[in-house]
């Protein structure tokens, strides 16, 4: 076990350009691997709330299925509004087969 971590997932369950949402220390985060590397993110939009880890994934950008609000999922940076606001990252490391990410 990683300290200041909680184990999220097998690499197996996150194919390549796939998302997985799941809690981590109480809270909803997404993680997605982009050809083998995993990035991740809360599970909250900063326009509205909505569960960017449920939107469709196009590339290197998620949508928001709320409201369309579009982020670059390797830096949470807005590609596309309503939102203003990046999406924070949540760290994620890998050990072995395993996906950890650090608790809030």
């Amino acid at each position: 076990m990683m300290e200041g971590f909680e184990r999220f997932a097998e690499v197996s369950e996150i194919p390549p350009w796939k998302i997985k949402v799941a809690k981590v220390d109480g809270t909803e985060v997404w993680v997605v691997n982009i050809e083998g590397a995993f990035f991740g993110h809360p599970n909250k939009c900063t326009h509205a709330g909505g569960p960017v880890g449920r939107g469709r994934l196009n590339g290197n950008v998620i949508q928001c299925p709320l409201h369309g609000s579009r982020f670059d999922v390797k830096s949470g940076q807005v590609v596309g509004g309503p939102a203003q606001v990046p999406l924070p990252s949540v760290e994620v490391k890998l050990e072995g087969t395993t996906v950890w990410v650090r608790k809030a």
